[in-house]
């Protein structure tokens, strides 16, 4: 059994001398803890850092990480504004033709060549390639009639 002084490692709550007798273990780990602690305390002041891991710079890698009321508020409008244009597009889909609105899809969508999608149908490259030019056509004919299209000052 090994006796401690309860001020040298609780010194906020023991400001007098008080011992007690503990285990040897518990002693060696209360000692451990407390050098760890006061090297910690030293690498505080060597890099000038005040925070709980004491590395330096984690203040400059925090701030980067918390965004401002500002960029909050632009996230949602952005967010809010990606919303509305997709739904004026699913909107303006519907007023095509299901081969009209399926070639623009398995070409942008699905990612597919023109002699893909020709081959798929069973038509030739060029009239896939006409077809999917006047589906645009046609949705940025929509777009302009219903007023969706941003304007360019």
């Amino acid at each position: 059994m090994a006796i401690v002084n309860l001020r040298k490692h609780y010194y906020p709550l023991y400001t007098k001398d008080t011992f007690a007798e503990v285990p040897d273990e518990v002693a060696a780990v209360m000692e451990e803890c407390r050098l760890y602690e006061s090297r910690q305390e030293g690498r505080k002041s060597y890099y000038h850092v005040y925070s709980m891991d004491c590395s330096p710079g984690i203040e400059n890698h925090a701030m980067s990480l918390v965004q401002s009321p500002e960029d909050l508020i632009i996230r949602e409008i952005d967010e809010a504004a990606e919303e509305l244009l997709l739904e004026h597009l699913a909107e303006a889909i519907s007023q095509l033709s299901p081969t009209q609105a399926w070639r623009p899809h398995a070409r942008y969508a699905l990612k597919k060549k023109f002699r893909e999608i020709a081959a798929d149908e069973g038509i030739s490259g060029s009239c896939a390639c006409d077809s999917v030019t006047g589906a645009l056509k046609k949705l940025q004919k929509i777009f302009a009639k219903n007023g969706w299209l941003e304007r360019e000052d």
